[in-house]
């Protein structure tokens, strides 16, 4: 594993890994411990539109972030003034970032790739992480009686549906953009999370040594 790490850290530099899944798939499960693992930066773009329902911000980038809580995902206009600028911070020069499905829209991967590359942080590989339907409300189910005060679109079905619906439509484009551009990695996580840990790394793994071998 550890000379797995060292390769995917050498390949990787300051650039990217945004990881995609539809909801209960286990992205920030695996971003989380991922990123600590890389020594990179772990940003989620939900958790940066729902802060923004505190702050003092422009009034629609509030009201974004409050939609969001319900199943609502922030409009992309909105996404753009909240999420485009942090990607490019200067304190994040130099330093590998994993991205918790930062620009899941269609059209907004564009300005995503654009603002990482202006930040030095290509991207460099997009996780996609899939569940079957039957999981995903098998696991709605174990978090809907464990979470106690979690996400309001967590408990109740309709904002869920909401939420699978979303996917489908808007995010299944994007990453079929990044399927075209040769970045997605396909990781089967009905699994147990080390399971599906290991599958990423290998993933990543083998995307470092064939970048090495296409160099050479």
């Amino acid at each position: 594993m550890d000379d797995k790490i060292i390769a995917i850290k050498n390949w990787l530099g300051s650039g990217t890994i945004n990881i995609f899944g539809i909801q209960f798939s286990g992205k920030d499960t695996l971003a989380v411990p991922l990123a600590k693992k890389l020594g990179a930066v772990f940003i989620s773009s939900g958790d940066l539109i729902r802060a923004a329902a505190n702050s003092e911000h422009d009034q629609r980038l509030r009201q974004a972030a409050i939609d969001s809580q319900t199943g609502i995902l922030t409009p992309t206009d909105e996404f753009r003034a909240l999420i485009v600028p942090h990607l490019k911070d200067e304190r994040l020069t130099g330093k590998p970032l994993v991205l918790g499905s930062v620009g899941r829209w269609i059209g907004e991967e564009e300005p995503v790739m654009e603002a990482l590359n202006e930040g030095g942080h290509p991207t460099k590989a997009v996780i996609v992480l899939h569940i079957p339907d039957e999981e995903i409300w098998r696991r709605w189910e174990i978090v809907k009686h464990t979470r106690n005060g979690g996400r309001a679109d967590d408990q109740d079905r309709q904002h869920v549906q909401r939420r699978l619906d979303e996917f489908q439509e808007k995010t299944l484009p994007v990453i079929d953009k990044y399927t075209e551009l040769g970045l997605v990695i396909d990781i089967d996580a009905t699994g147990t999370i080390e399971n599906t840990f290991n599958l990423a790394i290998d993933g990543l793994y083998r995307r470092a040594i064939g970048s090495t071998n296409d160099a050479t």
